[in-house]
């Protein structure tokens, strides 16, 4: 059985992408099959992370939801895509990493936004992913915010990982989405705190944001000038393996599986 993880966030901002990118590349490294969706189709951006040039891609997640192509048609191997501080594949044992990139062209962003689409056909391609490929995980990276496509990423989760800054606003946001995920009855929560200031004492943040929320805390992730310097170009997860953001990235999937 695949195990779904969606990883959200209330707010656009939090570095969502980037530890969901960072996760999948992990569980990979550790021998699992993981699948990645790029579901916020009005605003992907993953793919950079993976070097994944989508000018040279034939179909995208919008072509399946227009009925263009099937979900297979859509699947990308990108395990070649998680490379170390040499520029080589970091994944040489049996693990991989696949994924369903949306369309960056802006006619097709503008024609999501004006017409929407089929809801359950997400929900309907989400488990056919996971059968085609025999995933063991199958990582959902949301739209931030509430709207009916993430409900339902949220809906047929096993895990939800909500992504939040030290921040008042993100506090507020989360206790919306942590109301909703529990009315939803998702079987595992986790919070996830990311671009805390070095300076904080992470233990007493974490506390802190369990005590309000009864949420346990995965991780609290820094504010690392090198994730600034990689500008999205890569994985700090196989970049900087002993990085103490690579450290809390391991704490999550230690939680996860």
């Amino acid at each position: 059985m695949t195990k779904i993880i969606s990883t959200h966030s209330y707010r656009g901002g939090t570095g969502k992408s980037n530890v969901t990118a960072n996760i999948a590349a992990s569980l990979a490294l550790r021998g699992h099959k993981v699948g990645i969706v790029d579901t916020d189709i009005q605003s992907p951006g993953i793919h950079t992370l993976f070097h994944v040039d989508l000018n040279t891609v034939t179909h995208t997640l919008n072509n399946y939801l227009w009925g263009y192509c099937g979900i297979k048609d859509t699947v990308l191997d990108i395990t070649d895509g998680v490379k170390g501080p040499d520029g080589q594949p970091s994944i040489t044992g049996p693990g991989k990493v696949f994924f369903i990139p949306s369309s960056i062209k802006t006619g097709d962003i503008a024609r999501i936004v004006k017409e929407m689409y089929d809801v359950e056909a997400l929900n309907r391609g989400f488990m056919e992913f996971c059968d085609t490929m025999d995933l063991d995980y199958l990582l959902i990276d949301t739209h931030p915010g509430v709207n009916e496509e993430t409900l339902l990423s949220i809906a047929i989760s096993d895990t939800l990982l909500l992504i939040l800054r030290p921040d008042i606003q993100d506090y507020q946001g989360t206790a919306v989405t942590l109301e909703l995920a529990r009315k939803l009855e998702v079987p595992q929560l986790f919070l996830v705190v990311n671009k805390a200031l070095e300076t904080f004492d992470f233990q007493d943040l974490s506390q802190r944001i369990f005590s309000n929320y009864r949420t346990p805390v995965a991780a609290v992730l820094p504010l690392s000038t090198d994730l600034i310097q990689i500008g999205s170009t890569g994985l700090i997860r196989t970049l900087h393996p002993d990085h103490a953001f690579t450290r809390s990235i391991e704490k999550i999937a230690d939680s996860i599986e």
